[in-house]
């Protein structure tokens, strides 16, 4: 992880404020999601990205029962159920 020379102080609610330049390149715009995790000791922001349940990729997703697939495992998985016929 790359160290911005950047330093907010957590507000009474548990708020910091992500400067505007990080913002602008990284493309986070008002009211964008940003999904929060913890990765060793570190707390990680990430811009969310909707994705594949099986494999993570983003781009050309289906919705099945309320789960996005990308069309790459839904092949995958249409020729596991033809091969049980």
């Amino acid at each position: 992880m790359k160290s911005t020379g950047v330093i907010r102080r957590v507000d009474e609610l548990g708020r910091i404020v992500i400067p505007i330049e990080l913002r602008n390149k990284l493309g986070i715009a008002e009211k964008d999601p940003l999904e929060i995790y913890v990765e060793d000791s570190n707390i990680v922001l990430k811009k969310f990205e909707t994705s594949c349940i099986f494999c993570g990729n983003a781009k050309k997703l289906s919705e099945y029962q309320g789960k996005l697939i990308c069309n790459k495992c839904l092949k995958k998985l249409s020729s596991l159920s033809s091969s049980e016929d």
